[in-house]
């Protein structure tokens, strides 16, 4: 009888109980992504309080020219802001932009409240004319206004009336603050004005009586030049001495392209002339030169004396060199 053996289990894949499938987080679609919310547009109220306060920092920092891109900023969203209006008014009169000033000036709806600053513009411009026009409507509305007749004094001032320009500083000094910068401004335009007065009333007459009689006479006898917009021409008058040295032909002056490298023209001796020659056949040959086989030569007033014997010695032999006799 066959022995009995416990069948082992099969060890073969369909036997194997199946694999639990994990599935991965599968990152999320573009379509479940969340839209980014838009940001929502600064309110108008917002964005010029912005702008002021950017204003007010360039102006205290003295940035006139980005202060007025920001003026005109705010006029894009606010065309009818009184303020940032006047702000760019005084900002271009900073920066000496007269022209553009009054451009700004005619946009307004009511320019008669800025014919002070229409007129001062036009006073910078150099039309006096139409400046004084506006001063004057300005002065009839309101005889007292300061700026007005600051502005009328320094016209008078440029126009030559300089007894107006004082009478109107002294008008201001009387009205003007204590140790203020207008009291300053008024001294100064008023020392100024007081100058020109002294020279017109006696201070031409004291430079006259400095000149000699002859002049001073000649002064105050011919009437006073005229002004010719002609163009005049002025007779030449030559003089002898003038006609000779036109007379003289022009030295021709010697082009340094053709000097020699350390020559100077007129100070460097002029080269040998026989330089071409040979040396034999130069003038100067021989001279301040010995003589081959003189022995020396003799110059004039020069003594020769005769050579002394020596003294002899014994044996009737000298002592110079030399092989003396054989004694017998």
């Amino acid at each position: 009888m066959a022995p009995t053996a416990n069948a082992a289990p099969s060890s073969s894949p369909s036997s194997m109980p199946p694999k639990t499938s994990q599935k991965t987080a599968s990152a999320p679609s573009k379509a479940n992504k969340k839209k980014a919310t838009p940001k929502k547009p600064i309110p108008v109220p917002e964005k010029l309080k912005r702008l002021f306060t950017s204003l007010c920092a360039q102006i205290d920092g003295g940035h006139f020219a980005n202060a007025i891109k920001t003026c005109d900023k705010i006029l894009r969203l606010e065309p009818g802001d009184e303020d940032a209006m006047k702000t760019k008014l005084f900002l271009l009169l900073q920066t000496e932009q007269y022209q553009a000033a009054l451009t700004l000036i005619d946009t307004h709806e009511e320019k008669a409240l800025l014919n002070f600053e229409r007129s001062y513009s036009l006073y910078r411009l150099h039309r006096e004319a139409e400046a004084r026009d506006i001063l004057a409507d300005i002065r009839a509305k309101d005889n007292e206004d300061r700026g007005a007749l600051h502005l009328e004094a320094q016209l008078n001032y440029r126009e030559g009336s300089y007894q107006a320009a004082f009478d109107l500083y002294n008008q201001l000094l009387d009205t003007a603050e204590s140790n203020s910068e207008e009291q300053s401004d008024i001294l100064t335009n008023l020392q100024a004005s007081q100058q020109h007065l002294d020279f017109l009333n006696k201070g031409f007459l004291q430079a006259l009586d400095q000149l000699p009689n002859a002049v001073s006479a000649n002064l105050e006898s011919q009437p006073p030049p005229v002004v010719s917009t002609a163009p005049t021409t002025i007779a030449s008058t030559s003089s002898p001495d003038d006609a000779q040295k036109q007379a003289q032909p022009a030295v021709k002056k010697v082009r340094k392209s053709r000097v020699p490298a350390g020559v100077i023209p007129g100070v460097t001796p002029p080269p040998d002339p026989e330089r071409w020659l040979k040396k034999s056949e130069r003038s100067t040959f021989g001279q301040g030169k010995r003589r081959k086989g003189a022995g020396g030569g003799a110059t004039q007033g020069s003594a020769t004396t005769e050579p002394t014997p020596g003294p002899i010695a014994p044996g009737g032999s000298k002592s110079s060199g030399g092989k003396g006799r054989k004694k017998r």
